[in-house]
């Protein structure tokens, strides 16, 4: 058995980006931030996280998704391998979306 379940509470980066890569099946990209405080006063840490919602969470995300709103989530960790245009071979590791939960701004 394995499991593959990230859990993120942070406040979105960016408006998100909707396209059709098939007709009638949207997809939102945006990214997500976290705060982690650190001991001792120490400067809190910030980390970005690439967010993929498909079909019906994207028409909504697309819709009152907005930066700067604070969201919860629930989903799976993916990681793909892509060449750029600069022929570099890159992996980019994204969270798909399963559940979610608006929080406000």
């Amino acid at each position: 058995m394995s499991v593959n379940k990230a859990i993120l509470l942070g406040y979105v980066g960016n408006d998100p980006e909707v396209r059709y890569p098939q007709k009638d099946f949207p997809v939102a990209r945006f990214t997500l931030a976290t705060n982690e405080p650190q001991p001792q006063g120490g400067a809190e840490v910030t980390d970005w996280h690439n967010i993929v919602m498909s079909g019906q969470a994207a028409l909504f995300a697309e819709k009152y998704i907005r930066k700067g709103t604070r969201l919860y989530i629930e989903g799976k960790l993916r990681t793909r391998e892509y060449t750029d245009k600069f022929q570099i071979n890159r992996k980019i590791t994204s969270i798909y979306v399963e559940t979610f939960e608006l929080l406000g701004r």
